[in-house]
């Protein structure tokens, strides 16, 4: 198959946050006076579920508490942001490859994230050294959908805003659930596995790599 559209979905698929994101809720919760902690391994669970917000309100439930969700996801969000310009990330192995691979063959690179716009200004930014939002003919955010991930409203936008068709497409994902949205979307799809999400189902996508190189287009 001759694809035209290379997808990067997540922000897992440029740069390894994970474990920035679990630090950051948990200090947000100790800023909301909670004495929450998730280690690890309770994150690689929580993960399961998508969208922050949900993930406090579900946890808050279990533990009989009343929370203000969004205002603790909100914070979270300025803290990782925070994170994000302080620490010395890399992209993922193979990523700055790929893309270059996609523009050297005229093929039509898109960031279809649902995250918030300040998400993926502070991504840009952490990788200012590598590459740029002009690298990419479409990037998505929260505001330009009604449906997060796994829903594919954010896949369907991006199809129409570039012209193209699902089966001309290629979706690089690092999880099951955004990795859903790709299919959904009748996209196929490349698992991209973030160290939180290794033991994830991936039976539905195309091919699974824990690198990045132009075989993915093969």
């Amino acid at each position: 198959m001759k694809y035209n559209s290379l997808f990067f979905g997540s922000i897992g698929t440029l740069i390894e946050t994970s474990d920035l994101q679990r630090e950051s809720f948990n200090e947000a919760f100790k800023e909301a006076g909670l004495d929450w902690y998730w280690d690890q391994e309770d994150y690689r669970l929580l993960l399961k579920q998508s969208g922050g917000t949900k993930r406090i309100e579900d946890f808050a439930e279990k533990n009989n508490t009343t929370v203000e969700a969004q205002k603790i996801r909100e914070r979270k969000t300025e803290i990782f942001n925070q994170k994000l310009l302080t620490e010395q990330l890399m992209p993922r192995d193979g990523v700055i490859d790929v893309i270059e691979y996609a523009k050297n063959n005229q093929i039509k690179l898109g960031f279809v994230s649902s995250t918030t716009k300040d998400n993926i200004k502070s991504v840009f930014l952490a990788l200012k050294n590598y590459l740029s939002e002009d690298d990419f003919d479409f990037v998505g955010n929260n505001t330009m959908i009604k449906n997060p991930k796994p829903h594919s409203d954010i896949y369907i936008k991006a199809i129409k805003r570039l012209n193209v068709e699902p089966n001309e497409c290629i979706a690089i994902e690092d999880s099951r659930e955004s990795a859903l949205s790709a299919h959904n979307a009748k996209i196929s799809c490349v698992a991209f596995p973030g160290s939180f999400h290794e033991e994830d189902n991936y039976d539905f996508c195309s091919k699974i790599t824990l690198k990045l190189d132009a075989s993915i287009f093969n």
